[in-house]
């Protein structure tokens, strides 16, 4: 606690040093702070007199040229106030306070206790503090050479860097501070020591102040420093279960840090957030580890993270799926373009009462297709008004929406002509109906190259993402499984399952099957293909030998569905006869069925739902940590 007799100096807001003026601190910080730092100038100068501090605590004194003087003896000046309890507002310029002119509390005080004063002007104040805002001005920046934390390497040894990020702070002792810089998912130490001409005590005490709640804590700021490499060494002991045989392993490693030479807070962060970034961060198998324990940790709620979502994006977890999903939609692009696809744009605002979002750029993509482009696929946002509050339904979703022409190879083509216009003439087919095994091969390239890619060149993402919600890889064949709807309801009833073999697969029924499948071709991700036409639009191509079936299919990861796929109609009379059959009003649909009078070829395509493909293949379990604001 700061000495008693300057408590009245420092309530009346100001005090005079000697023909100086001295500006006190916060008079509400007094009896919290174990020393007290006050600005000073001389108000004789010409205005640009160097701004010292006056620095008054218990026991020893720090500082640069610092001088202990004591309120018993003050050989050189005193701290006054009208307000003090001196008898009267008596300046002292030199030698010691007389003790007649103390009033009894002070003159016990007096022989109690000696208190510390020390001036410190700080040589290196231009090295450290906050950036006003006129030096955040791009002229007042430009030049400078900046690095990113995924940049420093052990190349960059011995080298000034800059860098400029969020910060974390912990403090070790008066001389000694850390500065945990983090950046897109990457951090680096940085190291504060005391050392003359370099980094000074009031420099630590500026990153740590506020008994150890830094103004930069979880702030924006700067840092330049000397990168250096340490070398890390970790030993791990191995036994045999009985004991007597040891094995030591040692693995070296490097770690990069900055030794800080400057440091500036850009932006300063509120002194309470709405929860701890450690705590967001935290392993879900450390809180249940410590749950069982009886040490329960904090845990930041789903509903927690959303509405402080900007807090929540800073953990390296979601750091790394975001930037995984965004690779997901890149290699979805980059594949497609070598494939020949030409990428569209389609409308979302579309005609209705008065106007309504699009739920899928169906039409739009069978206009291009019509118009003669091939094959065209969009990356876009899609709306649905979903019912369900399940950990798998989002109203707003990226999809990945891809639509084909359908050609057979000539050598498959040539037979399946014969014997399908053989069908044709004996009244057995009435459409051509082409092969959509097509547009399956296209997923099934795609996904396979999108997996490898992944586990290939996202490394680090998949590591910081495993850190904090564990996952066990993703199995998946280089041929894709495909299996038809009628095996999969064989598979679901031999274990037990009761299903109807016209219906729709239920929840409960996706997740046994994909069970099953793992069981038996060690795989997660397969394809389901030829679902009862009941269940599928009525714009879904029948399949020739059984009109009951379709030429349709979902592709599954761990059991959920990701893509929804089909061959659609393209013959205006057999998509008036099955809309018919589906109970809907032809007169409703009159524009779209005339689309086709123009000549369409056969064609297909596919959807994919971008954010389920995110949380099955890392495992998630909740489709809302893989989508901005669900």
């Amino acid at each position: 606690m700061a000495a008693q007799w300057l408590r009245p100096a420092i309530a009346s807001g100001a005090g005079e040093i000697r023909g100086m003026n001295l500006r006190s601190p916060n008079v509400s910080q007094l009896h919290m702070n174990p020393c007290y730092n006050f600005e000073f100038e001389n108000p004789n100068s010409a205005g640009n007199s160097p701004i010292g501090r006056l620095r008054v605590e218990e026991g020893e004194m720090t500082g640069n040229k610092s001088q202990e003087y004591s309120p018993a003896a003050l050989p050189f000046f005193h701290i006054y106030s009208p307000q003090s309890s001196l008898s009267s507002p008596t300046h002292v310029v030199g030698g010691a306070i007389p003790e007649a002119q103390l009033s009894g509390g002070d003159r016990s005080l007096r022989r109690r206790r000696s208190t510390s004063v020390t001036i410190e002007a700080d040589p290196l104040a231009a090295n450290y503090g906050e950036i006003p805002l006129n030096e955040l001005q791009s002229k007042e920046i430009s030049g400078k050479k900046w690095k990113e934390v995924k940049d420093l390497t052990a190349r960059l040894k011995d080298q000034e860097v800059l860098i400029r990020a969020a910060q974390a702070i912990r403090a070790v002792g008066k001389k000694v501070a850390f500065v945990v810089v983090r950046e897109r998912g990457f951090t680096v130490q940085c190291v504060l020591t005391v050392a003359q001409d370099l980094v000074s005590p009031q420099m630590v005490k500026f990153a740590t102040r506020l008994k150890g709640f830094s103004v930069l804590h979880r702030s924006i700021g700067s840092v330049s420093g000397l990168l250096c490499v340490a070398y890390l060494f970790y030993v791990i002991v191995a036994s045999r279960e009985a004991g007597y045989l040891l094995h030591l392993h040692f693995i070296c490693g490097l770690m990069v840090e900055i030794q800080v030479r400057k440091l500036y807070c850009v932006n300063k962060a509120i002194p309470t957030l709405p929860f701890n970034i450690e705590d967001a961060a935290r392993s879900e198998v450390e809180i249940e580890k410590a749950l069982e324990a009886g040490e329960p940790l904090v845990r930041v709620n789903q509903d927690t993270r959303l509405n402080y979502r900007v807090l929540d994006l800073r953990t390296h977890a979601n750091q790394g799926i975001f930037r995984i999903k965004r690779q997901v939609q890149n290699i979805f692009r980059q594949f497609l373009l070598s494939e020949g696809f030409v990428e569209i744009h389609t409308l979302k605002l579309n005609k209705g009462t008065p106007a309504c979002l699009a739920q899928a750029p169906q039409l739009h993509k069978q206009m291009f297709i019509y118009g003669g482009f091939g094959c065209v696929f969009e990356i876009g946002p899609v709306f649905r008004a979903e019912e369900s509050s399940t950990h798998w339904h989002l109203c707003e979703f990226t999809g990945l929406d891809v639509e084909m022409e359908i050609r057979s190879t000539i050598q498959n083509y040539a037979s399946f002509y014969l014997s399908f216009n053989l069908l044709c003439r004996l009244g057995f087919v009435r459409y051509d109906l082409g092969s959509f095994v097509q547009v399956m091969d296209v997923v099934d390239r795609l996904f396979v190259a999108m997996f490898d890619s992944l586990n290939e060149t996202c490394s680090k993402e998949l590591e910081v993402i495993n850190r904090q919600y564990p996952f066990p890889k993703l199995k998946y064949l280089r041929k894709t499984l495909r299996l038809t709807f009628e095996e999969g309801v064989r598979m679901l009833k031999e274990a037990g399952v009761e299903i109807d073999p016209l219906g729709d697969l239920n929840t409960e029924s996706k997740r046994k099957l994909g069970q099953l499948v793992l069981e038996k071709y060690d795989t997660e991700f397969f394809i389901l293909h030829r679902y009862p036409s009941y269940v599928r639009p009525f714009y879904t191509m029948p399949c020739v030998d059984n009109p009951n079936y379709s030429n349709s299919f979902d592709v599954f990861i761990r059991g959920e569905e990701i893509i929804s796929g089909a061959q659609l109609v393209h013959v205006p009379e057999l998509l008036t006869e099955r809309a018919q059959a589906c109970g809907i009003d032809v007169e409703t649909i009159s524009t779209y069925i005339d689309s086709f009078r123009y000549g369409a070829p056969l064609h297909g395509g596919f959807v994919v739902r971008v954010e389920r493909v995110v949380m099955l293949f890392w495992a998630l379990m909740n489709i809302r940590k893989t989508s901005l604001a669900p």
